[in-house]
């Protein structure tokens, strides 16, 4: 079974890791993918300038050089087609763009204050670019990524992904801060609903994704979990610079949690079972990231993208991989992107959906 936090880290502020590397996860989230990254100009072509790509290892660029990476891309930013099974991905968009595609033949562009929540359950292949749309000025991408594990009864779901969209993701705002209500009932305020076979349908789960912005001096009371068991983190960092929040600033943040200080890039790991906590800002503005979940109680065996009970199952699963492809990838490549498009999702079947619209069929 997965170690949870190390119960030196319960109620005492820690570290997180610096980017590029996966943020601990309370519960059945495995980690937090943080990426932000400064990206430059586009060409036109949705990259950045060929001159800019000197020096850098394209196809497995993460060292950040000129505070930007290209990933697993070589002209347009982002990770081409790749396999996961077993598992959730929560994409939280903060800033920039995400251009989507999967092996069930779906599609979706999303953005700013959208969240993308994709069940791999028995197999998918995803291809997840970043298109630099703006020619002038900078793109800034800015993206929490939390990984949640799947109950052994759901690791065989069929692929399915839902957006939510920025205009259905409810807010709450109190004295300075606004809470962006992306899963977890807050004080009364419910969420759009996730996939069928995810943890988080299930009420006993009591999981929870909130992002608060806070401006300085703000404060906010979080809800008392609901059981004795949900474990709860909360990560404080400064919102990024630019146009996704205030210039850089050598202004330290703080919020207070509960009574515990924590900095900038750290986080804390509450009492199983946390009454209600209050945070408290100091002097800069501040961006919390809180989750929480009660633990699914089953083991987990992590082999890359892959999440099973045992390290047989994911033995197995490459297996099947590599007959199957988990249906193969039909898109003109493995790492489509969308042009101009505004945003939308084609989900398999044809239904196309775009923010604030009706349903209607693709065309």
């Amino acid at each position: 079974m997965r170690a949870s936090l190390r119960l030196a880290q319960i109620g005492k502020a820690f570290a997180l890791p610096p980017l590029g590397k996966s943020w601990p996860g309370p519960g059945p989230f495995l980690y937090v993918k943080y990426h932000r990254d400064n990206y430059p100009a586009g060409n036109g072509a949705l990259g950045p300038d060929a001159a800019l790509l000197k020096d850098r290892v394209l196809g497995n660029d993460f060292a950040d050089k000129d505070g930007w990476n290209m990933y697993m891309g070589t002209s347009v930013p982002g990770f081409p087609a790749h396999p996961h099974r077993g598992m959730e991905t929560v994409t939280i968009v903060r800033a920039g763009m995400i251009d989507h595609a999967d092996s069930t033949g779906s599609g979706a562009r999303y953005a700013a204050g959208d969240v993308q929540w994709v069940t791999a359950g028995a197999g998918v292949v995803h291809s997840e670019m970043f298109p630099l749309l703006k020619t002038e000025g900078g793109n800034t991408l800015d993206i929490y990524q939390p990984w949640l594990n799947l109950a052994a009864e759901d690791k065989d779901a069929d692929p399915e992904f839902v957006m939510l969209w920025d205009e259905a993701i409810p807010r709450v705002e109190r004295d300075g801060a606004t809470v962006q209500v992306i899963a977890g009932e807050f004080f009364g305020v419910t969420p759009p609903a996730p996939p069928k076979r995810s943890w988080a349908s299930r009420p006993t789960s009591d999981i929870a994704a909130w992002v608060v912005e806070m401006a300085p001096g703000a404060s906010v009371t979080l809800p008392p979990t609901n059981t004795p068991r949900t474990e709860r983190t909360v990560y404080v960092h400064a919102p990024a610079p630019g146009p996704a929040g205030p210039e850089a600033s050598d202004e330290p943040v703080a919020v207070n949690v509960g009574g515990e200080w924590v900095r900038d890039w750290h986080a804390v790991a509450l009492a199983p079972g946390s009454g209600e906590v209050v945070l408290q800002n100091s002097g800069r503005a501040a961006r919390v990231l809180v989750l929480q979940s009660v633990p699914i109680g089953e083991p987990v065996a992590v082999r890359g993208p892959f999440v099973m009970n045992t390290e047989q199952e994911n033995l197995d699963a490459f297996a099947v991989y590599r007959k199957t492809k988990f249906g193969g990838f039909p898109h003109p490549s493995d790492k489509p992107t969308y042009g101009d498009a505004p945003r939308f999702a084609v989900y398999r079947g044809g239904r196309r959906e775009e923010p604030g619209k009706k349903f209607a069929k693709a065309v």
